[in-house]
């Protein structure tokens, strides 16, 4: 049998942490209100967050005022059906400048401006599940759908953790680590994301608050669990716990 060192544990316990967060948050923005909701109930949230250095409010994190039917409509509302107050999860619609090439025709955007459905983010993530062998079965068959996005950060980090704990080889942790680079430094969007939760998100705020946690994690996770490097026009130092 393998032996590990205290190390070693500690290396698959913190891999397995990052990867049940990120099932978590998989699953908070595809929709899945019952798993929302017992989260909430259990403080999930909310003792992630008060790990960072960085304040976060989390009294919209924790209780069990929200039930399942509730998070749903609020989903619907901000996520799903364009309106007032819609919010698309897709990193797409919150690119800067426009795709040179767009293969779709819904667009809720004027022509030529930033922000469609299926761009090039769509594309680059699409190349990177395939190099990588993996199809996501959350986020409605949108490539860069937050909740796709996550999904597979998730299974990225079962695999270190099982690399590690069954002592794979180290070409396969360079390669299972590098994946994990690869999908952070594409998450800079998250930033104008959250933001404009935050702008949509005024009555319940708990899409809100779990939006802040989300940038607040992923900015921390590029810089300390995978040491990537996201583009500065898209993350600042502000938004990255200290080290």
């Amino acid at each position: 049998m393998p032996t590990h060192t205290d190390d070693d544990r500690d290396e698959v316990a913190v891999a397995t942490a990052r990867a049940r967060l990120y099932g978590l948050l998989a699953a908070t923005f595809d929709g899945e209100a019952e798993t929302t909701a017992a989260a909430l109930d259990r403080g999930v949230f909310a003792a992630v967050a008060e790990v960072f250095p960085i304040d976060i409010e989390t009294a919209d994190l924790r209780g069990d005022d929200y039930d399942a039917d509730s998070l749903a409509i609020g989903y619907d509302n901000l996520f799903v059906v364009p309106g007032t107050h819609y919010v698309p999860p897709f990193a797409s619609a919150h690119a800067i400048d426009p795709s040179e090439a767009f293969e779709s025709d819904s667009r809720y955007h004027t022509a030529g401006e930033a922000g469609e459905l299926l761009g090039d983010p769509a594309a680059d993530m699409a190349q990177l599940y395939a190099a990588a062998e993996f199809t996501p079965e959350r986020g409605d068959d949108i490539p860069d759908h937050i909740a796709a996005c996550f999904e597979f950060m998730r299974a990225l980090c079962e695999r270190e953790a099982a690399l590690l704990e069954n002592d794979g080889t180290e070409a396969d942790l360079d390669a299972v680590r590098g994946l994990q680079a690869q999908m952070l430094s594409r998450l800079g969007w998250i930033d104008r994301f959250e933001e404009a939760v935050a702008s949509s998100d005024t009555v319940e705020g708990v899409f809100a608050a779990i939006a802040r946690l989300t940038r607040t994690f992923t900015a921390w996770d590029a810089q300390e669990a995978v040491q990537t490097d996201l583009q500065p026009s898209e993350t600042t130092s502000a938004d990255l716990p200290d080290q």
